[in-house]
């Protein structure tokens, strides 16, 4: 018997009567002679037998009542331990160290009996048992073994927790010895049937042929015929070998259903059918291109649809040739290698220029907004819709936070000049006190509301118009009530003065606003260099009928001796990859260094064989990414490379921010982007 092992709770008590009722013999002993001293001598005699007896029984009774209840608990663990060796759970305890010190019979048919007494990570070399002993009372950790997948529970056990419960023996060992409790469950059935079950879920899609009737009117009229047909086939049999359910619901429109196992295999194809169609030639001079929107991860059929035509509409709006996987808040992108086709008609800019008119006349206010560090494309768009709200006679501000180089020779020809109100230019958190329901907000250059001047007032209206030509991207202005994105126009300062020539009969540029325009129209085309295009030469030409000239345009827009130095040196800097351009842009001593960044990247692509260029400059902790690209079959899509370091832009003018790493750092992350995106074949 070890004595370090003793009785306690009410057993104890239990045990301890005799010695109670000695207490009260004693004051019998002491009446008894109080009333008689032959009475108490012999109830003296009486309690000193008493005594005896029970010394002698708690003596040596007390062991063996403690072995009896030992052994009790031995049957009875005994009987718990057969109990848990039965469960028809695999179950195992292991030491603090992580090796198996017992297990259950179910655990052994999994591992085997000779797996006692070795590490849980000998057993199971993919669990890392590290994580698993650092753990504060519980972890779950997923384990294959032998084909079956075992979601299993590691739980600490403490001696110290058994002996405080315990009420009946009082353990005087080391408290601070710990096990852990392994329980696996096997949930290869259940993860399974999980699998199934998500891979039979149907995915709604649908499929746009984005330039239908453009293909058409290029193609020989006895062709036609053939076209439509050749597109038709392309698109079902490409559908059909997924097992997917198709239907023609127009010309050029088709919905889809696929179940969820085939889009892994779809979207590593990158979408293939894109380049299929694309590669259709019965005579056609335009090549046809696809528009493809998917709905994936949605609680019902019915939001899967939603999301399909949501996707849809967003390819749309970046130009076309693309998929978008909408899978909740997540967008995949693939696609969109070709350049956007300038559309020779006008109609849509009619149609847009007439609504917003309607929208202008409908409101008591008129608000202008362009991006933050705005540039000339985007200060000159602003001005040409200004004149457009003042000619329908209702007052209309220009939101402008920070007046940068780029845009302070535009905005000193209007400031204190009497022809225009002092504020025609404001700031957001003025315009915030004065907007209300009643004001229509104009969004231009720009449709992320994060990048605008002030995100916070496209809630302080529920009247929103967007006027760009960048690619829309994953995030984009809720519910607007007009948006007129065209990717293959130049500039927003060619949208608008398209929409000035529709807006109405009395729209009158005067020659310094149409200069601010015209200068915006030449930076962002770098001197219509760059995705220039009929329409963009005809609003050029309505400009310079407006009073634009372009040698005052230009004198105002001569760069400063440090803004030439800090150019010349980013050059000098720069680093050729293969056909790629890097450089860092200087941004001290410059007011205005995200333009300049702009500018050397544009100047990269004048070097032999270059074929795209980025530009890091930092201001104020963020680093502006400038991309550029050669026009052309030639030029890469530096839009897609943007997008996937989370910018965003055209096909040939694209940018990005990235923050937390220094401007070389940047150029590092785009340079590795680049050379996976070439090896995935994705530019």
């Amino acid at each position: 018997m070890d004595r370090n092992i003793k009785i306690k709770g009410r057993l104890k008590w239990y045990l301890r009567w005799p010695i109670l009722l000695s207490v009260i013999a004693a004051g019998i002993v002491i009446a008894a002679f109080w009333v008689d001293h032959r009475a108490g001598y012999a109830a003296l005699i009486v309690f000193a037998v008493h005594v005896a007896v029970a010394l002698i029984i708690s003596l040596t009774g007390k062991p063996a009542l403690t072995d009896e209840l030992i052994n009790f608990g031995l049957d009875y663990g005994q009987v718990q331990k057969k109990l848990l060796y039965d469960l028809e759970v695999p179950y195992g305890v292991l030491d603090a160290s992580g090796k198996l010190l017992w297990e259950n019979r179910y655990l052994a048919e999994i591992i085997g009996q000779k797996s006692v007494h070795r590490s849980i990570q000998f057993i199971f070399p993919a669990l890392d048992i590290s994580q698993v002993l650092k753990m504060e009372e519980v972890c779950y950790r997923d384990i294959s073994y032998n084909d079956r997948i075992f979601r299993t529970e590691f739980r600490w056990i403490s001696v110290q927790e058994f002996a405080e419960s315990n009420k009946v023996l009082d353990f005087k060992g080391d408290k601070d010895n710990m096990l852990i409790a392994m329980y696996m469950f096997d949930e290869t059935e259940i993860r399974r049937y999980i699998r199934e079950n998500q891979e039979q879920k149907l995915v709604a899609g649908m499929i746009v042929v984005d330039n239908f009737e453009d293909a058409m009117n290029s193609t020989e009229e006895v062709r036609r015929s053939l076209l439509a047909a050749l597109i038709e086939r392309k698109i079902t049999k490409y559908m059909q070998s997924y097992d997917a359910i198709i239907n023609k619901i127009e010309k050029d429109r088709y919905v889809f259903v696929v179940n969820h196992k085939h889009m892994s295999a779809i979207q590593s194809s990158r979408f293939s059918i894109l380049d299929e169609v694309r590669e259709i030639n019965i005579g056609n001079e335009m090549s046809v291109t696809l528009c493809i929107g998917v709905g994936m991860n949605a609680s019902s059929y019915a939001q899967s649809s939603e999301w399909a035509r949501n996707a849809v509409d967003l390819a749309l709006g970046r130009g076309g040739d693309q998929a978008v996987v909408k899978a909740g808040e997540k967008i995949s992108y693939y696609g969109g290698k070709t350049k956007q086709v300038e559309k020779p008609t006008r109609v849509k800019a009619r149609v847009k220029a007439h609504a917003l008119k309607q929208i202008i006349q409908g409101k008591e206010q008129v608000f202008i907004m362009g991006h933050k560090i705005g540039d000339v494309d985007s200060l000159g768009s602003a001005i040409g819709l200004y004149r457009a709200a003042r000619t329908l006679n209702k007052p209309a501000h220009i939101i402008i936070n920070e007046i940068t180089t780029s845009v302070r020779p535009v905005i000193q020809k209007f400031q204190n000049n009497p022809d225009y109100e002092a504020d025609m230019f404001i700031r957001s958190n003025e315009a915030a006190q004065r907007m209300d329901e009643n004001t229509a907000l104009i969004i231009v250059d720009v449709n992320r509301p994060s990048y605008t001047e002030g995100p916070e007032l496209l809630s302080l209206t529920k009247t929103v118009v967007i006027l760009d030509h960048h690619r829309q991207s994953s995030e984009s202005i809720e519910a607007p009530v007009l948006s007129y994105i065209e990717p293959y126009a130049s500039s927003a300062c060619e949208m608008v003065a398209e929409i000035l020539q529709y807006i109405g009969d009395g729209v009158k540029l005067r020659p310094i606003e149409a200069d601010a325009m015209f200068a915006g129209l030449m930076i962002d085309t770098n001197n219509f260099c760059n995705k220039t295009g009929v329409r963009t030469f005809e609003a050029a030409a309505f400009l310079k009928k407006s009073g634009a000239d372009i040698n005052r345009v230009h004198m105002a827009f001569r760069d400063s001796m440090d803004i030439y130095r800090a150019k010349a040196e980013a050059v000098r800097h720069s680093e050729i990859e293969g056909d790629m351009a890097y450089a860092v842009c200087p941004a001290d001593g410059l007011e205005s260094p995200t333009i300049v960044g702009a500018q050397v990247a544009n100047e990269l692509l004048n070097i032999t064989d270059i074929r795209a260029s980025f530009v890091a400059t930092k201001v104020k902790g963020v680093i502006y990414i400038s991309a550029r690209s050669t026009e052309g079959n030639d030029g890469i899509n530096v839009q897609l490379v943007m997008e996937r370091i989370g910018g965003g832009g055209h096909s040939t003018i694209a940018g990005a921010q990235l923050t937390d790493m220094t401007e070389y750092e940047a150029l590092t992350y785009v340079k590795s982007t680049v050379r996976s995106m070439k090896k995935e074949g994705a530019i």
